[in-house]
C-alpha cells in the first residue's frame, strides 16, 4: 500500500508519492522528466521538452472555458538533496522515503522534497482531471531552480500564450504571493599555494555539526549559525594560538542553503597540539554561548586524527582565506522599509570547498532592490581585490530580477475572492523576501498578471524538511476555485 493512499488530496498526494520515488536533485532530473513526459504522453496532452529538462505541458480548456484566456501554472522539479548526519542514501537509485507523522509528511533521513514537488503534484493533478473546471493550461515545470534558476532563465517561453500566471513554489497558505526579490550569486576563489608537508607533524581536525542551517532567504533572520564563518574564526583562533597548516577546509551543501557543517584538516607541530586544542576549544565555548537560543544543538570539536596529509597551503594563502571568510558580509545587511516586517538584502555565505589549485567560497546576495544586490555584489568583488594576488571574485550563474508588485493585479484580485470563499477568511498578500523565478517570466512576458498560491511547509533544503498534508487539503478546493473562476 501507498504510504499516501489515504492522505488527503488523494488525487494530489498520488502524484506526489510517485514524484518522490524519482531522481530529482539538481542537475539530474531527467528521471522525473522522463515521468511527466510518459504522463503527457498517456493523456494525449502536448507537449515540450529542452535538453536541460525543462518541459511544459498543455492542455486545452474544459467544456465552457475553451476560449477563456489561458493560464500558465509554474513550479519547479528539483530538490535540494541533503543527508541527516549518519544516514546513508543514495538519491541516484533511492527514491525519498516517505512518513506521516501526524499532520505532517516527512522523509527518513533526507529532505524531503515538497519544494517544490508539491506544487508540480498540484499541475499533474489538474493535467489529470475531467471533472474540474479550468481554461487551457500551460505547465511549465523547470529545472535546476535550487542551483540558480538556470531551467527558468533557458525555457522557451515563446512556446506560451497566456498572460496570466500562477506560482505554486511558495511555502504559506496564509499568504497569497503578490511580488518578491531577485537574488545573483558570487564566487571567491583563494589560490591554496600548496607544498609538501613537512614530516613530524600532527592532523587535527576542527568539526562543526549540529547547526540548524536552513533557507537563506526564509530563515536568515533567525541568526542561525553559519558554519563556514565559524570555521574561519576557528582557523583564526588556532593560527594564534601556533605554527598551523591548512591541509582541506570545506562547508555548505549549497550556496542558498545556511551551512549546517563543515570541517578544516590541520598540520600542526606535536609539540604544539595542546595549546592550539584549548585555544580553540576556548573559542568554540564561546561561540556555543553566543548561538545558545539561535543553535542550541551546535557540537564543536577539535581532535586528533590518522589522516594523512601530504600537501598543505602556503602560510600567506592560509591567511588570505581566513582574512577573506572573516571580513565577507553574511545575513542581512538592508531592512525593507516599504514591507513591514521583511528584510530588503541578505549574503549567505553558502559553500566552501577545496577544488584542485583553490578554495571556492560561494555566496548569494537576495534584494527585493537590483542597484542594492549590485552594491553587495560590488562589496565582494572589491574584497577580492584588497585581498590581493591569488584572490578572485566573479559573479557566477544568473542575475535573477526580482517579481515587482503589480497594485493593479486582476488575478490577485480573483485570488483573493477564491481565498475568503474557500478559507473563511481573508488572505495575507504578501512582498516576500525570497527570490523565485517569477522575475524572469514577468520581464520576458509583456504584460504577464502573476501570484503565487502556497502550501505549509517547512525547514525546507534540510533533513528536517516537512509538508503540513492538512495544508494541502485546504488548498486544493482553493486552487480549484481559482481555476473556476478563471472563465474570463
Amino acid at each position: 500500500m501507498a504510504v499516501l493512499e489515504n492522505i488527503e488530496p488523494r488525487e494530489v498526494m498520488r502524484f506526489f508519492e510517485e514524484l518522490s520515488g524519482k531522481h530529482r536533485c539538481s542537475q539530474h532530473e531527467k528521471d522525473a522528466t522522463d515521468y511527466i513526459a510518459a504522463f503527457a504522453e498517456e493523456r494525449g496532452l502536448e507537449y515540450h521538452r529542452d535538453d536541460l529538462d525543462n518541459i511544459i505541458v498543455k492542455k486545452p480548456g474544459t467544456s465552457g472555458y475553451e476560449k477563456a484566456p489561458t493560464v500558465i501554472l509554474h513550479g519547479h522539479i528539483d530538490m535540494v538533496c541533503k543527508l541527516d548526519e549518519g544516514v546513508t542514501h543514495d538519491f541516484a537509485t533511492q527514491g525519498v522515503t516517505l512518513k506521516v507523522d501526524g499532520d505532517r509528511i516527512r522523509a527518513e533521513g533526507t529532505t524531503l522534497g515538497a519544494d517544490n514537488g508539491l506544487g508540480i503534484s498540484y499541475m499533474l493533478a489538474l493535467l489529470d482531471s475531467s471533472d474540474i473546471p479550468h481554461p487551457p493550461l500551460e505547465c511549465v515545470m523547470t529545472v535546476m531552480e535550487e542551483m540558480g534558476k538556470v531551467g527558468g532563465d533557458n525555457v522557451d517561453l515563446t512556446k506560451l500564450s497566456g498572460k496570466r500566471m500562477i506560482d505554486f513554489n511558495w511555502i504559506e497558505e496564509k499568504q497569497l504571493l503578490a511580488g518578491c526579490s531577485g537574488d545573483v550569486t558570487c564566487r571567491i576563489d583563494v589560490d591554496t599555494e600548496w607544498s609538501d608537508a613537512e614530516a613530524g607533524r600532527t592532523a587535527l581536525v576542527i568539526d562543526i555539526r549540529g547547526l540548524l542551517g536552513g533557507h537563506c532567504e526564509f530563515d536568515i533572520h533567525f541568526e542561525r549559525g553559519n558554519s563556514i564563518v565559524l570555521l574561519g574564526r576557528l582557523l583564526r583562533a588556532a593560527m594564534k594560538a601556533g605554527d598551523v597548516q591548512v591541509a582541506r577546509v570545506s562547508g555548505g551543501v549549497q550556496n542558498n542553503v545556511i551551512p549546517a557543517e563543515s570541517e578544516a584538516l590541520l598540520w600542526v607541530k606535536s609539540d604544539e597540539v595542546g595549546a592550539i586544542t584549548a585555544a580553540v576549544e576556548a573559542l568554540a565555548a564561546d561561540i556555543k554561548s553566543e548561538f545558545r537560543l539561535a543553535d542550541p544543538d551546535m557540537r564543536i570539536t577539535v581532535a586528533q586524527s590518522d589522516k594523512s596529509v601530504e600537501k598543505v597551503m602556503s602560510p600567506a594563502a592560509a591567511a588570505r582565506l581566513v582574512q577573506v571568510i572573516a571580513l565577507l558580509p553574511n545575513g542581512i545587511t538592508n531592512q525593507n522599509l516599504e514591507v513591514k516586517g521583511n528584510w530588503e538584502t541578505s549574503n549567505n555565505i553558502g559553500l566552501m570547498i577545496t577544488a584542485g589549485d583553490r578554495v571556492e567560497i560561494t555566496s548569494t546576495i537576495t534584494s527585493a532592490v537590483t542597484s542594492r544586490k549590485h552594491m553587495v555584489l560590488d562589496q565582494l568583488m572589491l574584497l577580492a581585490d584588497l585581498a590581493g594576488d591569488g584572490v578572485r571574485a566573479k559573479q557566477i550563474g544568473l542575475d535573477a530580477p526580482e517579481f515587482p508588485w503589480n497594485p493593479h493585479s486582476r488575478m490577485l484580485e480573483i485570488a483573493k475572492d477564491c481565498y475568503e470563499r474557500t478559507m473563511g477568511q481573508k488572505p495575507d498578500v504578501l512582498v516576500s523576501v525570497c527570490s523565485l523565478e517569477l522575475g524572469m517570466f514577468t520581464q520576458r512576458i509583456d504584460g504577464l498578471d502573476t501570484i503565487g498560491i502556497g502550501t505549509n511547509l517547512y525547514d525546507l533544503h534540510s533533513p528536517k524538511e516537512s509538508m503540513d498534508h492538512t495544508s494541502a487539503a485546504r488548498v486544493w478546493p482553493l486552487i480549484k476555485d481559482v481555476m473556476r473562476h478563471l472563465d474570463h
